[in-house]
């Protein structure tokens, strides 16, 4: 396997290891220092932060079949718990610079899809019941056989398309790129800023951030991503305070009233394991068990794989180490995020704004999962940091995955046209899942019409026919009288 773009400055020799934490991590011998692993966690955590806010938007403003609300309150408390809890359960028993969360999308489909059909504790019990059964798959080897049977063209596109996806999701959260709101009547989808032009003190601060942040790592000043997040707040924190800024988004940069909340964990445990199949027919319980499995299966699949190379942590074979240890425990973070109503929690493609601030081992998750500990109690200081502050490290880190494009041999079109597709699809579709899918679809499709199906792993038929279903589960549904 070609040589991995190297984001950091590493030394050739690693120095040997000064402590006993220092051994178990393996943080000289991966290159690494504690302080580059501590300014990765606190990366990680400020370009992840949001989740502490947006998930309680996203489930507290949904209602299930008997008209009820779950508490905003109480959502955040769980949304911290569950990402602390996880993050430090990843960094020490998985070793990689990780951390984890509700999953986005994931919730949304709680929310809208799962929980008009039956009760809040219905809906969670079926994420539970999925991350039991990612355990089990895990557990099996089955997950892992998967992951080692992709080719590497594809996993190099895999990382590629995590980039393009996450410097896209920081342009959205910024505002910088936005939605034209009649899109339905014009043949361009998206606009620069709000109205086709750049304007408003937010987007002054994210480009401000965006320069800074280019600037300092072309400079390869250490810590330049972090120092980036913590000055553009400053600055945010400034314009806010002397300017009239209609609307930061999520969450606007203003010094709280108090800096101490008592947590309240009156959602934790509040889950039925198997009352959804009282609620809705056994085929749309089994239809959304396998949604939910398909989606957190290959988006944990994306991001493993991704963080793994960007961090020059596969080895020859461009396999991920402590694999098996880290698939079981992402989907042991599912269970958690269902126990706690929280939704599904899953491994974070933000991680890698860590990654890019020189962290490479479990010890940053350690940073991060503390930080998410104390939003327990410190959420109001914890969350200024608004999104125009904390995206400029999304695109950065983009930039960053993709290097990894040059790796891939661009004139053999059996590999490189799937990973052209799976690098297309993830931004264009807003989704991990989808480009994995269509890279994997063609991928197949394309060694059966050059008549080299031998050289198709059994798992890569296997999967292809399931994301073929993916694909196609609405019509599939129609055609089984579930809509």
């Amino acid at each position: 396997m070609p040589e991995l773009q190297k984001t950091v400055d590493r030394p050739e020799d690693a120095p040997p290891a000064v402590s006993s934490v220092d051994r178990f991590f393996k943080i000289s011998e991966r290159g690494s220092t504690f302080g580059r692993e501590i300014r990765g966690g606190f990366a990680t955590f400020f370009t992840m932060a949001y989740i502490l806010v947006l998930n309680p938007i996203i489930l507290g403003s949904a209602t299930d079949k008997f008209g009820h609300q779950l508490n905003p309150v109480q959502l955040a408390t769980a949304t911290a718990l569950v990402a602390a809890v996880m993050t430090i359960v990843m960094g020490v028993g998985g070793n990689l610079p990780l951390a984890l969360a509700a999953g986005l999308g994931l919730n949304a489909v709680v929310a809208y899809q799962i929980a008009p059909l039956m009760s809040w504790d219905d809906a969670m019990g079926l994420i539970v019941l999925e991350g039991l059964l990612i355990c089990v798959l895990s557990a099996t080897g089955l997950r892992e056989a998967v992951m080692h049977a992709i080719p590497q063209a594809l996993k190099q596109a895999i990382s590629v398309g995590i980039g393009l996806f996450i410097a896209f999701i920081g342009f959205v959260d910024a505002g910088f790129v936005t939605r034209i709101p009649d899109a339905a009547n014009t043949t361009v989808p998206v606009q620069l800023g709000g109205t086709g032009t750049l304007s408003g003190w937010p987007m002054f601060v994210f480009c401000l951030g965006l320069l800074l942040t280019v600037g300092l790592l072309a400079r390869k000043v250490k810590g330049a991503i972090l120092i980036s997040i913590v000055a553009t707040t400053a600055v945010a924190l400034v314009v806010n305070a002397i300017a009239d800024v209609e609307t930061w988004g999520l969450t606007t940069p203003t010094w709280p009233n108090q800096l101490v909340d008592t947590p309240d964990f009156g959602l934790l445990g509040d889950f039925s394991l198997f009352g959804a199949f009282g609620e809705a027919t056994v085929i749309t319980v089994v239809l959304l068990v396998f949604t939910l499995i398909l989606s957190d299966f290959f988006d944990t699949m994306g991001t493993v794989v991704g963080i793994s190379a960007e961090a020059n942590l596969l080895d020859e074979q461009g396999k991920v180490g402590n694999l098996g240890r880290v698939l079981f425990i992402d989907g042991a973070a599912a269970v958690a995020g269902g126990a706690a109503s929280a939704s599904s929690a899953t491994s974070y493609i933000e991680s890698a704004a860590g990654v890019g601030e020189g962290a490479r081992t479990g010890f940053a998750n350690l940073v991060t999962g503390g930080l998410f500990a104390l939003a327990l109690f410190l959420t109001p200081v914890l969350t200024i940091v608004p999104l125009q502050a904390a995206a400029p490290a999304l695109v950065a880190v983009g930039f960053l995955m993709m290097t990894q494009v040059k790796y891939i041999d661009w004139d053999k079109y059996e590999t490189a046209v799937p990973a052209f597709l799976t690098m297309a699809v993830m931004p264009f579709t807003y989704s991990i899942t989808n480009g994995i899918g269509a890279g994997f679809v063609s991928y197949v499709l394309i060694k059966a019409v050059l008549g080299k199906t031998k050289e198709v792993h059994w798992l890569m038929w296997i999967t292809s026919t399931l994301f073929l279903v993916y694909f196609a589960i609405d019509p599939i549904e129609q055609m089984l009288g579930v809509k």
